[in-house]
């Protein structure tokens, strides 16, 4: 699949090492069928990797990387396929920044926060102490670019880490896009069905009416019931972080890549992460039969992720 001989390879895993833009351009047009991803944030993390993402001067430079990144991503997703961008949002922080210390294989932030050495994060003219829309602003240069946004999902956090803010709210989720290459796309939405919830039966009949008359209208306008398969999950989904217990950081829970890959990718087919990290994505495909591509820079995280690998599925359960 590569011009390149890859860090790592076996049946089911290709682990390709270097530059995500510069390894997307080997790859095929049209050779993966899903794409779930997480980029470093704007200015939260320094991985002490040459060349590394998310450090960019300004949040225009930043955004400028992920479209330019993404366009190269969209000529080597098949016509088909689906794109899954997690990205969380930051603040315009003073010259100073954190105290908080970042070195080694240092994972993400469960918190809006600027790593020590980084301190005075560029707003691009905006004021410090203001959100500055990462998310937003880098869907919206995806969009102009070509891609088709289908959906913002709110990844809500649970177990969110505390901050120690008091002139503002505490931050409990995150922004996961659907981007499409085509209008017409694959999409299995019965993979991903929940459960309906139960009526209270205190309610008696009139709450088995009420939960029948919620449901979505026909083409006529009728109402139709519930069905059987499950419902719709909604674009909220409430997920738990979830420490890879091989490492001493907060990782990309399992369970978001298992949604997307269960909705996104056909049986059989590929999935990608340009910034593979500790590999969950690479986990998640791998126990649901899926083929995966990942790119990473740092071959410390590649060396974690093959032991990842090597220990067969994980204890989660890919069914959920």
């Amino acid at each position: 699949m590569t011009n390149s001989p890859p860090y790592y390879r076996d049946e089911q895993i290709t682990l390709l090492l270097g530059d995500a833009l510069q390894q997307l351009r080997t790859l095929p047009d049209g050779s993966v069928d899903c794409i779930v991803t997480s980029p470093p944030y704007y200015g939260l993390r320094d991985y002490g990797t040459e060349g590394q993402y998310g450090l960019e001067a300004s949040p225009a430079e930043y955004v400028e990387t992920m479209r330019r990144l993404f366009a190269e991503a969209r000529r080597v997703l098949a016509n088909d396929g689906t794109c899954w961008i997690n990205l969380g949002d930051s603040y315009v922080c003073s010259p100073k920044g954190s105290e908080s210390k970042t070195d080694g294989l240092v994972g993400r932030s469960n918190h809006l926060t600027t790593p020590a050495g980084s301190g005075g994060k560029n707003g691009g003219g905006l004021a410090a102490k203001q959100l500055i829309g990462i998310p937003w602003r880098t869907a919206f240069a995806l969009q102009d670019d070509g891609w088709f946004l289908r959906n913002e999902i709110v990844w809500h956090k649970p177990n969110a880490m505390p901050e120690s803010v008091r002139d503002r709210l505490s931050n409990r989720h995150e922004h996961l896009f659907l981007f499409t290459k085509s209008p017409r796309y694959h999409f299995d939405l019965d993979a991903i069905r929940e459960a309906h919830a139960a009526p209270d039966r205190k309610a008696g009949a009139r709450a088995f009416r009420a939960r029948d008359l919620n449901h979505q209208r026909t083409a006529t306008g009728a109402y139709t019931g519930p069905d059987a398969r499950g419902r719709n999950p909604g674009d909220i989904w409430e997920i738990a972080t979830r420490p890879y217990p091989a490492a001493h950081f907060a990782v990309f829970p399992i369970d978001l890549p298992l949604r997307c890959i269960k909705a996104g990718c056909k049986p059989g087919g590929t999935v990608l992460d340009p910034f593979s990290g500790s590999g969950t994505t690479g986990a998640a495909a791998r126990q649901l039969g899926r083929k995966y591509v990942g790119i990473d820079l740092n071959p410390a995280y590649h060396d974690l992720a093959k032991g990842r690998f090597a220990q067969g599925v994980l204890d989660f359960d890919a069914t959920a």
